[in-house]
């Protein structure tokens, strides 16, 4: 991961043409960051989890690697998920936070700054943060003004209204573990 030592406004931050090289570059509290290249098992956890969020019958569409813009940071999660009415119709960033976004912990990030960002989405609208640590086996919840929720192992894992997906912990994890079962 890089992260640069000059402090950025949004706007200066939206002019820099590197920003959607690959990996992605984020705004968070006024510095770049790049999020670091992901590995097979990040793939294959992003790969899975779009492809059960969207057929889930609900007004949300997944996808990875989609930018928000924020009030004055611009992040990229894992897996952004919005409703279905807030899909640009041009080519540009999501207007504002994602309605429910996942994270997924590589070897060399921070568990406080993925917390850290997905604190500041819920600041801004926000309903659902999940970040998934396969290492430590559990998928960290986050909701508006409430205390994160660590769940493990047969643990249901909460959508938002309307979203029929039924998935546990150790259903999600097991695709990291067994990356040929759908």
């Amino acid at each position: 991961m890089i992260v640069t030592s000059k402090l950025y406004s949004l706007p200066e931050f939206l002019q820099l043409p590197q920003i959607e090289e690959s990996p992605a570059w984020e705004l968070i509290e006024g510095q770049i960051v790049q999020k670091p290249m992901p590995t097979i098992h990040h793939s294959i956890l992003q790969k899975r989890l779009v492809a059960a969020i969207d057929p889930a019958g609900s007004d949300y569409e997944a996808f990875p690697e989609l930018r928000c813009v924020l009030s004055s940071n611009s992040v990229v999660p894992d897996i952004t998920i919005v409703r279905r009415n807030r899909i640009p119709t041009e080519n540009v960033p999501i207007a504002g936070a994602p309605d429910w976004m996942i994270e997924i912990l590589s070897p060399d990030q921070s568990v406080t700054k993925l917390i850290e960002k997905i604190q500041n989405c819920l600041k801004e609208g926000t309903q659902l943060g999940w970040l998934i640590d396969s290492t430590e086996q559990v998928i960290m919840v986050l909701f508006p003004d409430q205390r994160i929720n660590l769940l493990k192992e047969s643990d249901r894992l909460p959508v938002p209204p309307g979203v029929l997906l039924h998935l546990t912990v150790e259903q999600v994890l097991g695709w990291v573990q067994s990356p040929s079962q759908p």
